[in-house]
C-alpha cells in the first residue's frame, strides 16, 4: 500500500531497542539542510518504505514518503538466496530513496533490513552491494529489535485504559507480536517497558503465499494457512495467555493486511491514511471483511485500488495470519495502525538527539 504523509504530528515513545547508532545520510554534508530532517528506511521481505520527517511539538511531521513493493524475499520459501532479479528491483527502489534523502537535506538516517536479509545466505553480500552501488549503509536488525520497533512505532494508539494489549506486525517474511501488560498511565513512558512476552514468527505474507498459493485461495486452503500459523504462534499464546483476560484488552495491528481490511470496511474508493490510522474495528467487522475478501477472485482484488496488483496474491495470506492471532487472543476490538518500524526509528533518533528538549520542541 502506498505510503502517505501523516496527518499531523505523531506522538513519540521513549524507546531505544537494540540501540540506534548515528548514521549520516548520503549527501547530507554536501548541501546545507533546509530542515532538521531525519530519515527512516525499512527494507522488508516485500516492501521498501521510507519516511522523512522533521521534529514537531511532542512528535514529528512527515515531509516526504516513499513505498514500493520490491519482493526482495521472493522465492526464499523454496531457496536460501536472494535472487538477482529481486536484488535489482530493490536496488532501483533504494536509489529513489537516496535521491529523496539528498533532496530533503537529511541530517541523520537509520536504514534497516529485516527477515529476507536475515535468512538469505547472500544477505551480507547484498548489504555490501547496496553500500557500493547506492551509497546506503543497511543494518540487518535482529528479531527482537524489529519487534520492539513495531511496539515503539504504534503503541501510542493503544487504549490508555487497557490493562493488556497484544500488538502485532504482519510482514512479508516474519510476523512480530508482543504482549504489553499494564495500562499506559503515562503516555511518555517507554512502551517497551510494558512488554511481558514477545515473539517473531518465521512467517509472513510472501512466504505463506508461496507455500500455499495466493492467487486462488479456497476456504479449505485458507484454513490450512491459519493452522500452520497457529502452530507457530502456540508458544507465544501460552506465555501470553493471561492477556485476553485483562480489563479493556484489545488487539493492535500494523501491516498492509490490517489497513486493507480497514479500507474495505470503510468502502473507500481509494486509500486514505487519515481515515484508516487509528480506526477501531469490532470483531464482527474484521471477520466480515475477511469473509468478503475470501469471496473475491484474484482479478477483483487486483482491481481494488486499496489492494492493487502487487498485493492481490498476498492479502489473503495476511488475513490467515491475522485470523490465527484473533483465535489465539479473542477480542471485541482491533485498532488499526498505519505506522510501524519507520515511525519507531524516527522516534528513537529524535529522542537520542534530544530534539524535544531544545527550543520550540518541548
Amino acid at each position: 500500500m502506498p505510503a502517505r504523509p501523516a496527518a499531523g504530528p505523531i506522538t513519540p515513545a521513549a524507546a531505544n531497542p537494540g540501540g540506534t547508532p548515528r548514521s549520516e545520510a548520503p549527501g547530507a554534508t554536501h548541501r546545507p539542510p533546509r530542515r532538521n530532517a531525519y530519515a527512516a528506511l525499512d527494507l522488508g521481505t516485500n516492501n521498501c518504505r521510507l519516511l522523512i520527517a522533521e521534529p514537531a511539538s511532542h512528535g514529528f511531521r512527515v515531509i516526504d514518503a516513499f513505498s514500493r513493493i520490491v519482493r526482495l524475499g521472493e522465492g526464499l520459501g523454496n531457496a536460501d538466496r536472494l535472487s538477482e532479479t529481486a536484488i535489482e528491483r530493490t536496488i532501483e527502489a533504494l536509489r529513489v530513496c537516496r535521491a529523496k534523502m539528498q533532496a530533503r537535506g537529511v541530517v541523520r538516517a537509520k536504514i534497516i533490513a529485516t527477515e529476507a536479509c536475515r535468512l538469505a545466505v547472500n544477505g551480507a553480500a547484498f548489504v555490501d552491494r547496496v553500500r557500493d552501488e547506492v551509497g546506503l549503509d543497511l543494518e540487518i536488525v535482529d528479531r527482537q529489535t524489529e519487534a520492539y520497533l513495531a511496539v515503539t512505532g504504534c503503541a501510542a494508539l493503544a487504549d490508555p485504559y487497557a490493562e493488556s494489549v497484544v500488538i502485532f506486525d504482519i510482514g512479508g517474511g516474519s510476523t512480530e507480536i508482543a504482549w504489553l501488560d499494564g495500562a499506559a498511565t503515562n503516555p511518555s513512558t517507554d512502551p517497551t517497558l510494558r512488554i511481558r512476552a514477545w515473539d517473531s514468527l518465521p512467517v509472513g505474507v510472501v512466504t505463506l503465499a508461496e507455500r500455499h498459493g495466493g492467487a486462488d485461495v479456497t476456504r479449505l486452503t485458507f484454513e490450512g494457512m491459519v493452522e500452520e500459523v497457529a502452530d507457530m504462534l502456540s508458544r507465544f499464546a501460552i506465555r501470553a495467555a493471561p492477556a485476553a483476560n485483562a480489563r479493556h484488552f484489545h488487539l493492535l495491528g500494523t501491516s498492509g493486511t490490517v489497513t486493507t481490511l480497514a479500507a474495505m470496511h470503510l468502502r473507500l474508493a481509494r486509500y486514505e491514511r487519515r481515515r484508516v490510522d487509528g480506526l477501531w474495528m469490532s470483531d464482527g467487522e474484521v471477520g466480515g471483511a475477511i469473509d468478503d475478501l475470501l469471496d473475491t477472485r484474484l482479478d477483483q482484488r487486483a482491481d481494488n485500488p486499496c489492494i492493487g496488483r502487487d498485493r492481490a496474491d498476498l492479502v489473503l495470506a495476511g488475513c490467515a495470519i491475522l485470523e490465527a492471532i484473533r483465535r489465539a487472543f479473542p477480542s471485541d476490538r482491533l485498532r488499526i495502525a498505519d505506522r510501524g518500524l519507520r515511525e519507531g526509528l524516527l522516534m528513537n533518533m529524535m529522542r537520542e538527539d534530544g530534539v524535544w528538549r531544545r527550543g520550540g520542541y518541548r
